[in-house]
């Protein structure tokens, strides 16, 4: 009779285990599953930006014909970002996005120079467009970064730990603001 109730037990125990493994295991998978997803609404956006560029370029050039350097520079970095593959590390990603950030805002700074194309409703049309998009990019990276968070908390919480090491659960990288946007802007008057 004893070893029979100690059989049960032993058997329950194992059960409760189990369950407990399924449950963090399911878990795991369904955080990661949330890190992809808030990574391709990045991809999405930044999809958009990279259609509506080509109509922006052709604005300013057609005002600022030599302006080539800065409109080479938007060209280039958005070349990158299109041929970047598709398995490539968000961190990549993220970097390359920056610099077609930072060549933008020397566009749109150039635009600043020329009064009838700032008056230029197509123009405006697209900066409103753009500007848009990159609230829509820095909503979507901040949801990844907190995917992120939200998954490796439970990668490395006890006992998730155990499940996560021995399914090989790798720690995602949150995104980072590039050097430059940390840095203190210089005000004169």
């Amino acid at each position: 009779m004893n070893f029979a109730i100690t059989l049960i037990v032993i058997m329950l125990v194992l059960l409760f285990i189990g369950g407990i493994w399924i449950s963090v295991y399911n878990k795991l998978i369904r955080r990661r599953n949330w890190v992809t997803e808030a990574f391709s609404q990045i991809d999405v956006q930044l999809q958009r930006r990279n259609d509506l560029i080509p109509n922006l370029v052709n604005t300013v050039k057609g005002y600022a014909a030599h302006e080539s350097e800065t409109l080479e520079a938007v060209t280039k970095a958005r070349q990158q970002l299109i041929n970047i593959s598709g398995d490539a590390d968000p961190t990549e990603v993220n970097a390359i996005s920056n610099q077609l950030t930072s060549a933008l805002s020397r566009l749109i700074a150039v635009a600043e120079q020329y009064p009838d194309l700032k008056a230029n409703t197509n123009f405006l049309q697209l900066q409103t467009t753009l500007e848009e998009l990159e609230k829509q990019i820095a909503i979507a990276r901040q949801l990844y970064n907190s995917s992120v968070t939200e998954y490796n908390n439970d990668r490395e919480q006890f006992p998730n730990s155990i499940v996560a090491g021995i399914h090989n659960f790798e720690r995602e990288a949150v995104l980072e603001a590039p050097a430059e946007a940390r840095q203190v802007p210089t005000v004169e008057f």
